[in-house]
């Protein structure tokens, strides 16, 4: 099916502002709080709030295909065939989203026993369908240390949550702005052990202003969440590039925090190389062939000792050994760290 012109998109009646968005979901999230600590109610949250953004996103996108298609005077028994076209979703930057994985079928059966295992077969669905979340999102919900019943009352709130029908701000971005909202949040509730996904946004976009990453390859070895790429990204759009004007390159020690920056990553629809796995820069460098044009990074605080003792190149230029940082392969024209 061709490509047709966008229609504006006027504001839903009833539907909440962003401000009722982050706040159903924050309460969403403190309906764990107490149950188990904030480094793992983030995993739980962060992962519902994704499935029910992509499944929006994907019903969203269907009822645009339907209603285009009908438009065309395509008889209605060749609609499923224009639905069921899965490059028609991803054209617009949508994930596919198989039976069984979508919210209304999940929410349906969340006061069943079986809602974490439902919710896990979704994530498992969602990574087999889709190319780029496979082996990203957390299957979590189905363990003994669950408890289903609170887990059931999450469900029902992110129920309450929907991602599109904000205006002209597409799905995508609202959800963007509420990941970085709860990563701030979350960063905030672990205190000091918050710094080692997340860097605060000010600090962020001071590092992005003072680079000006406008085309090139961007690296960070120890990218946390991702949020050094997200605003890198924004930069380049407010400068009326495109997302494609700049090349991601990230590595993170820590497998959860590596989840978040992926799902940061497809929110955004960046598309980003942050290796298929986690694994700590010192010591198992998975870019050791890449020439970055720009080198974003905030180290975390306990990496100081590992900074100091390693040879590598990363650990060269953190340390800010420039002579050294310059004539190693991947380190060229600007590094900047807050360290």
């Amino acid at each position: 099916m061709p490509p047709r012109k966008k229609t504006d998109q006027a504001a839903l009646p009833g539907m909440p502002t962003m401000a009722d968005l982050r706040d159903t979901l924050w309460k969403a999230a403190d309906k764990l709080r107490g149950s188990m600590d904030a480094s793992q109610y983030k995993d739980f949250v962060l992962g519902l709030v994704f499935l029910k953004y992509v499944s929006d996103s994907f019903e969203e996108r269907r009822a645009q295909i339907r209603e285009e298609v009908l438009a065309d005077g395509v008889p209605e028994s060749r609609l499923d065939s224009f639905l069921g076209d899965r490059d028609e979703y991803k054209r617009a930057g949508v994930f596919w989203v198989p039976e069984g994985a979508q919210w209304q079928t999940l929410a349906a059966q969340a006061k069943s026993a079986s809602v974490g295992e439902l919710i896990d077969n979704a994530m498992d669905a969602l990574m087999k369908t889709n190319a780029s979340l496979t082996g990203v999102l957390p299957k979590i919900f189905n363990r003994d240390n669950v408890d289903q019943r609170r887990l059931a009352e999450l469900v029902d709130l992110i129920s309450d949550a929907r991602f599109t029908g904000h205006g002209d701000k597409p799905a995508r971005d609202v959800l963007g702005e509420v990941y970085e909202y709860f990563l701030e949040k979350f960063a905030r509730a672990e205190g000091k052990r918050g710094g080692e996904f997340y860097t605060p946004a000010s600090v962020v976009r001071l590092l992005v202003e003072v680079l000006e990453p406008y085309t090139g390859r961007v690296y960070d070895p120890c990218c946390g969440s991702g949020g050094m790429f997200v605003q890198a990204e924004k930069f380049v759009l407010a400068h009326q590039g495109r997302r494609d004007d700049l090349a991601v390159y990230g590595q993170e020690s820590n497998e959860r925090t590596w989840r978040l920056a992926m799902m940061n990553l497809a929110i955004h629809g960046i598309s980003g190389d942050l290796s298929k796995r986690w694994a700590d820069t010192f010591y198992e460098d998975k870019h050791p062939d890449v020439k970055a044009d720009f080198i974003l990074a905030n180290p975390p605080f306990n990496m100081s000792a590992a900074v100091q003792a390693s040879s590598s190149p990363t650990a060269q230029c953190l340390r800010g050994n420039q002579v050294k940082a310059r004539s190693a392969p991947r380190w060229s024209k600007r590094t900047w760290s807050p360290a």
